[in-house]
């Protein structure tokens, strides 16, 4: 069994952190069930469970009897929930997973797994979600904290649904824990709860954003709250928590592994945010729109376990400085992470190491316009999710996924893969388009796959003629604004992610207030002249405009007869369409639309991406001239202020042997 880290001294020289309970450390695990609720301690620390809902009550610590909000009842403290909604039905269904059914799975001195299922049957047919629910706590002897993960199973013949998210929450003491912390420079002294509600706080243009006018710590007056300026991309999204001063105490979220995140790396997900709340999301419909709520059809049979997750806890003896708790928090995340998959977790659907399989290899980029010799795919996301098409994995949201970042010579080993068929996938930053493996891999237990070197040609018929942005699925490297100074967190001023200000969709009539952005090949910079996103143009009070963006160009001779092809990549799309014309803005029919796409709603939600998007637009030389041409990007729908696109990267390529 791997040894589960106690809290520890930050350093050997000067013990910092430490736990409390050092003399009991290593008490052995005790289970105690009531008619009302299963108690689980191991000397460190005491979790309560409602029984047999499986809610969590209560998590003793440190000498403070509950850390969960002892104000909100037992049922909205900790707890697993989805959002559902049966077949021709749009709005979600909120359901608080409570268990019907508890069961001691294990029980020794070094360990204890606790279930608690709620079943489904045909009497609960529009009322439950159609899915076996078994939830899972784990508490090991010596170790700081607590594992939770759940198995869901949809059987044949059962009705079909819609799944839109599921996750567990925590609601922490909001008279104790303040301090909140995501990453090295994404952490700070939050608002309280009261400061969202009028009349401390004013809602803004949607019911998430609010401007603190009164809020009880008076240095944040004048600030915006908004849970989607704390969100994060999953491949970043290994631990956050809260802080409590008095006593100094972490509570900490740790995921290990992304397998059961639905939507690959790159995919954005809340994390924790005023509530105190603390979040830890497996599948969610968050910058991306519907295509990430998978729909069970036909009564397909489906089964899946979301987590372990760790729910961590630290103390400090000086609790003056946060970051001791943050950085030992970031400590015990590489031990997790190391220990993956857990050999403790029992469920038979949890695979273990031996039980589950290897993939590795080189990806190499072949551009024959670029470089005569292959390229390291240097940095390349490569990933295994269920077979589909190249780059169908970002809208993948049934299956597990396993990703890594590809060495600087393009190897890369993929490890503890649960078995099954999968395609192999990859996208390598400075290159457009998505590879994908030509055969699927059957990974069975044991496997160490070897494919050898691939090569990925991304899409290309000719030489760059320009190029605008950074092709790496973000619009971070475009100009954006600063905010208004009525709307600001601080926490983002001089801050790499600016783009998680609220309001800067307000900012480009303000830049733009006559006419649209005309950005001109040779003289323009991406970096100060493309506004990071597409946005309509607000006229009065409820009233928006289309907008056209322009790309001037010069060519110094069109080959008659030839062909050149346009690449657009879109980081973002929010119930938004691109029209194309060339040298002909009046032109009643664009030379290319994409039509209505994307409902990712990343302008609203502070992303600088959603989901990708790639055009390839075949330009007939007929459409341009020699000298001055005219690219003009429309994006005509406006009936708010959040459509819009953001783009990645551009590319007008000239004829081939140009």
């Amino acid at each position: 069994m791997a040894k589960r880290r106690s809290l520890v001294p930050c350093c050997m020289c000067t013990p910092r952190v430490a736990s409390p309970a050092t003399a009991d450390a290593m008490d052995v695990v005790k289970v105690k069930v009531t008619d009302r609720y299963v108690e689980i301690k191991n000397g460190i620390f005491g979790l309560t469970l409602s029984n047999p809902d499986g809610i969590v009550t209560g998590v003793r610590y440190n000498g403070v009897d509950n850390l969960m909000e002892i104000l909100n009842k037992e049922d909205n403290r900790g707890y697993w929930d989805v959002v559902w909604n049966p077949p021709g039905q749009r709005t979600g269904i909120f359901d608080v997973i409570k268990g019907t059914e508890f069961r001691i799975i294990y029980h020794d001195d070094n360990q204890a797994e606790v279930s608690f299922t709620r079943s489904w049957d045909p009497s609960l047919e529009g009322k439950a979600v159609p899915l076996i629910i078994d939830k899972r706590f784990i508490v090991l002897r010596g170790s700081s904290g607590f594992y939770t993960y759940g198995i869901y199973e949809h059987k044949e013949g059962w009705p079909d649904f819609g799944l839109g998210e599921t996750r567990v929450a925590f609601k922490l003491r909001k008279d104790k824990f303040h301090y909140m912390a995501m990453a090295d420079n994404r952490q700070r002294i939050m608002p309280m709860p009261d400061d969202r509600l009028p009349p401390r706080g004013q809602p803004l243009a949607y019911p998430e954003a609010v401007l603190l006018v009164d809020p009880i710590n008076p240095e944040l007056k004048g600030e915006v709250d908004d849970k989607y300026q704390y969100s994060c991309e999953d491949q970043y999204n290994n631990v956050h928590g809260w802080i409590s001063s008095d006593p100094p105490i972490g509570f900490w979220q740790i995921t290990p592994s992304d397998e059961f995140r639905t939507g690959g790396p790159l995919k954005q997900n809340l994390t924790s945010h005023v509530g105190p709340t603390m979040l830890a999301m497996f599948l969610s419909a968050h910058y991306a729109g519907d295509d990430l709520s998978p729909k069970f059809t036909n009564g397909e049979y489906w089964k899946k376990v979301h987590g372990p997750v760790f729910l961590y806890l630290n103390s400090s003896w000086d609790g003056s400085d946060p970051s001791l708790l943050w950085e030992d928090a970031k400590v015990q995340t590489v031990i997790e992470k190391e220990s993956w998959p857990y050999s403790f977790a029992l469920s038979e659907d949890f695979q273990k190491t031996e039980q589950r399989g290897c993939v590795s290899g080189r990806l190499l980029v072949r551009d024959r316009y670029i470089d005569a010799e292959d390229l390291y795919a240097t940095s390349a996301y490569v990933g295994l999710a269920l077979p589909g098409e190249a780059g169908s994995w970002q809208r993948e949201c049934k299956g597990y996924q396993f990703w890594c970042r590809a060495d600087a010579d393009g190897s890369f080993y993929i490890r503890n893969i649960v078995t099954g068929n999968y395609n192999l996938y990859a996208w390598v930053p400075g290159f457009i388009g998505d590879y994908k493996f030509s055969a699927t891999l059957t990974i069975s237990s044991g496997d160490d796959i070897y494919l050898g070197d691939l090569v990925y040609e991304p899409p290309r018929d000719g030489p760059t003629m320009w190029e605008i942005g950074i092709p790496d699925r973000s619009a971070a490297e475009f100009y954006v604004p600063d905010p208004n100074p009525n709307y600001v967190n601080r926490l983002f001023i001089n801050h790499p992610d600016r783009f998680r200000q609220y309001g800067l969709w307000e900012r480009y009539a303000e830049l733009y207030p006559d006419r649209d952005l005309v950005y001109t090949i040779g003289e323009s910079d991406y970096r100060t002249d493309w506004f990071y996103a597409q946005v309509t143009r607000r006229t009065d009070e409820n009233t928006y405009q289309p907008t056209t963006w322009q790309i001037r160009f010069d060519l110094d001779n069109v080959p008659p007869n030839s062909t050149y092809k346009f690449r657009v990549a879109l980081a973002s799309s929010a119930i938004a369409e691109l029209q194309i014309r060339f040298n002909d803005q009046d032109r009643g029919a664009p030379h290319f639309s994409s039509g209505l796409i994307g409902r990712d709603n990343t302008i609203a939600r502070h992303g600088i991406h959603g989901l990708y998007w790639l055009f390839t637009v075949d330009v007939s030389g007929a459409w341009l001239v020699q000298g001055m041409n005219t690219v003009y990007l429309k994006q005509p729908r406006s009936q708010s202020p959040f459509q819009g696109l953001m783009y990645d990267y551009l590319r007008l390529e000239g004829p081939c042997g140009c």
